[in-house]
């Protein structure tokens, strides 16, 4: 190990930081962060440093640096773009057996400031020695997305209860588990979803009965079209905390492969042909029945929760049977596979608005509005259309919209086996057969549609109107 890794408290601590550029100004500010007292020495000041000197927040030095500067300083920081004063900072700090750190030159450094994660009190530093600091940032930007923003929190309530915590579990392999509790539970939960106050109340509840059963949580989670790319890191955090993964059919398995590896999966897909009302209480049933054994369950769905995912439906049964939780917003299909396939949904030549539309209704239970659909200047995004595509076209083509109109159709949107169909409307449902469209699938229908040909960018293009022409 090249470098000792320490955390100073440099609380009205002096410090000294030599240079008035923008790299002494990002140094200051970090040193105020950390509530140093801080003395900037400089010819000149760049004018947010300028600020904070006619603040009183920091002091000038004016001039060249001075050994002197460091009578009665803890740390120096040499941020010049100077060589030779840096080394004289460094050497006169030496001498004066004070630490010393020269910007980007672990050389003249006797202490490197690290990459930091801070979610004070809670503080992640990350060192290459100096020798690859772009390798440090990488891993920090890492670290960042698996950390949530309410850790400090978190971090600063267990601190309030530590003497409770202790007195209420004096076995220590019980108060390890309590703490696993406390991070992974409700209380943590709560902060999340910006509820301070219930938070605080199930950690009060928790210690005053040590004996009571845990309360478990649901997370509605959009797991996105399949490329698990597209997952949010809330979706990704969730996924790594799961104990139950309640997943529809459709949810890829490169996303599934991200989920915690001994949490249990449950498929709970709707498949054609089931009832899927007797398939919806299932879903309903088993999120209760794992939340209320005290687990976290994550009901997994593909796309977004909310667009045409029933979620609304499950919230409501959570609700009225007590059970907590929150939700996740995935990226839904007509987002996702429009911008996979090139399509701006919205355009100023082309577009003014946007429908998303389920197409997974009957012929006797067609309640859609036609002729609002059929209007020119709009994109239409159906869901769930591959098995409705005759009577979509034949509604539209009814109601007035253009058989020329362009549409595209998009199978297995972002994932690697992605299939683009474009055409126009009095083409699409032969076109669909005879390339054996399958889904998962969404139909985009507008003006829109008839960019992909030229925007295209992921997967495999199939263009109807050359195909149509070559024959």
């Amino acid at each position: 190990m090249k470098l000792f890794p320490i955390f100073a408290d440099l609380k009205d601590r002096l410090v000294l930081v030599v240079g008035g550029g923008a790299v002494a100004e990002r140094k200051t500010l970090s040193l105020l962060e950390a509530s140093a007292d801080v003395l900037v020495g400089a010819p000149e000041l760049t004018p947010a440093l300028a600020a904070l000197v006619a603040e009183g927040r920091i002091r000038h030095l004016a001039g060249r640096f001075d050994p002197a500067w460091l009578d009665e300083v803890w740390l120096v920081v040499a941020a010049t773009d100077d060589r030779d004063t840096n080394a004289a900072v460094s050497a006169a700090a030496g001498s004066r057996r004070i630490f010393s750190n020269v910007v980007d030159d672990p050389e003249l450094s006797s202490f490197q400031v690290p990459s930091i994660v801070d979610r004070s009190p809670v503080i992640v530093a990350i060192s290459s020695s100096g020798v690859a600091p772009v390798l440090a940032r990488r891993i920090r930007e890492r670290i960042e997305s698996l950390f949530d923003h309410t850790l400090g929190q978190l971090a600063g309530l267990a601190a309030s209860y530590r003497k409770r915590i202790r007195a209420s579990h004096p076995d220590l392999g019980a108060r390890r588990r309590f703490y696993d509790w406390l991070l992974d539970g409700p209380v943590a939960g709560f902060l999340r979803q910006q509820q301070p106050a219930q938070a605080e109340a199930a950690l009060a509840a928790a210690l005053a009965d040590p004996a009571a059963p845990a309360a478990g949580s649901v997370a509605l989670v959009g797991a996105g079209p399949g490329d698990p790319g597209l997952l949010t890191l809330k979706a990704l955090r969730a996924l790594n905390e799961a104990d139950v993964i309640l997943h529809d059919r459709l949810v890829s398995g490169d996303v599934m492969s991200l989920a915690r590896r001994d949490a249990e999966r449950v498929p709970v897909g709707k498949l054609p042909g089931e009832d899927h009302n007797a398939t919806q209480a299932r879903i309903h049933r088993l999120m209760v029945e794992h939340a209320r054994a005290g687990r976290r369950v994550v009901r997994l769905k593909g796309g977004d929760a909310f667009i045409f995912g029933r979620g609304g439906e499950e919230l409501e049964y959570l609700r009225a049977h007590g059970v907590r939780y929150e939700v996740v917003p995935g990226i839904t299909a007509a987002l996702a596979c429009a911008a996979y396939a090139g399509i701006p949904l919205t355009h100023r030549e082309h577009a003014q608005s946007v429908r998303l539309v389920t197409a997974h209704c009957r012929e006797d239970e067609d309640n859609l509005d036609w002729p609002a659909l059929a209007r020119e200047k709009q994109t239409l995004a159906f869901y769930m259309g591959v098995g409705q595509l005759d009577l979509l076209t034949a509604r539209l083509l009814d109601h007035g919209r253009s058989p020329h109109t362009p549409f595209a159709l998009i199978e297995n949107g972002s994932r690697p086996e992605q299939r683009v169909l474009s055409g126009t409307l009095e083409q699409l449902p032969a076109l669909a057969a005879e390339h054996a469209i399958r889904s998962p699938a969404l139909l985009i229908v507008g003006e829109v549609a008839g960019l992909a040909p030229q925007l295209q960018w992921f997967g495999e293009h199939l263009d109807g109107r050359v195909e149509r022409m070559a024959a």
